[in-house]
């Protein structure tokens, strides 16, 4: 086994500080509980954790990052929002401590992590639930019904102005110019891309036939920009122009109602958090894996299936305690109650169930250290 090399400059932790978890049987330390379960050990718990990756995690990992670091004055959180997927290569190389990512670890990247963290490799927990927002910039419109045919027909460069028959007979009464359409999408392997290409790929295969990707497919020619800042500034600076992104960067963008069943859903976080409800584990991974596969054509009524699952990687296993009693620590305050309300207060996404919850808090007390 390759164990994350790490050592005690990494993560300092007072030899006398236990792992801290959310379980009330398990708080050894006797520290007070926070909302969710989260102890606080403020004095006892020092060091530097290391991150990269999604940049739709950014406000709430702001959020994060300053909770945590309140409740533990001698912690420190280092998060760099490279995009998912440079996230997952960094963690693969041992360049941080955890990533952050919009989607889970494929088998290939799964496979890999057995290097780093041992026999049972990485583990993803979710821990940041965000719809994904069809936003668009159209002067005077503020929301548009669209079915998947046609959102997928619009990023394929098929429908190309906004009073398109297909736009328009699913918005009566909206005054529709006859504006080119813009379509902007990341230029960066994004997991917003990823979850996007597969609602797309699952919700209409006859008009997208390109397997989901984190990255765009090279034959569709439209405007590329860089995270989800450069996609939202492009898409506000272009009149006409369509992008996707984690609902907490739309701003003054317009925004699509999906089309589910014989309903269009409006974009919210418990329409989110209804489509995270009805999603399915994914097989083959280790018993404290949460990756979770989304039922993107659901017809599930109040679902709304452009969602992504956000979730923190760890390795099962780390090198020392130092590092181990870190990541629990953090791990823990993330998908607690108290950190998933900070998250939300600034980025607008849906918490975790109560379910959900229980479920990563067990798999973030088995993190141990290598034997």
């Amino acid at each position: 086994m390759k164990a994350l090399r790490f050592g005690r400059a990494a993560a300092v932790i007072s030899v006398a500080a236990l792992a801290l978890t959310a379980c009330g049987s398990d708080n050894a330390t006797n520290q007070p509980e926070l909302a969710g379960g989260a102890t606080s050990a403020a004095a006892e718990v020092t060091g530097t954790l290391t991150g990269a990756g999604s940049s739709a995690q950014n406000a709430a990992m702001t959020a994060w990052k300053a909770g945590f670091q309140a409740m533990h004055s001698g912690a420190n959180i280092q998060y760099s929002p490279d995009g998912s997927g440079a996230g997952r290569d960094a963690f693969l190389a041992e360049g941080v401590q955890f990533a952050g990512s919009d989607a889970y670890l494929d088998d290939e990247e799964y496979e890999a992590s057995k290097e780093v963290c041992g026999p049972d490799g990485a583990i993803n927990i979710p821990a940041y639930v965000s719809p994904i927002a069809v936003a668009f910039n159209l002067p005077g419109v503020d929301s548009l019904n669209l079915d998947a045919a046609t959102i997928a027909s619009i990023f394929r460069g098929e429908i190309s102005t906004w009073n398109d028959d297909a736009i328009a007979s699913q918005n009566e009464g909206v005054e529709l110019p006859d504006t080119p359409i813009t379509v902007v999408h990341r230029a960066d392997e994004s997991g917003t891309t990823e979850n996007f290409t597969e609602y797309l790929a699952a919700a209409a295969p006859e008009v997208w036939t390109d397997e989901a990707s984190g990255d765009w497919p090279a034959e569709i020619v439209a405007e590329n920009a860089q995270g989800t800042n450069g996609v939202v500034s492009t898409t506000t600076a272009t009149e006409g122009a369509i992008t996707y992104t984690d609902a907490s960067a739309v701003g003054d963008l317009g925004q699509a109602h999906v089309k589910v069943g014989e309903e269009y859903v409006e974009l919210s976080s418990e329409a989110a958090a209804r489509a995270v409800e009805v999603a399915t584990p994914v097989e083959g991974r280790a018993d404290t894996d949460m990756s979770l596969d989304l039922d993107r054509d659901t017809t599930e009524s109040g679902a709304y299936p452009v969602v992504l699952v956000s979730y923190h990687i760890y390795c099962t296993t780390y090198e020392d305690q130092e590092t181990v009693d870190l990541a629990k620590a953090f791990g823990s305050y993330a998908i607690s109650e108290q950190g998933q309300e900070d998250a939300a207060s600034s980025a607008g996404n849906a918490p975790i169930s109560e379910a959900l919850r229980e479920q990563a808090q067990q798999a973030i007390d088995s993190i141990a250290v290598a034997s």
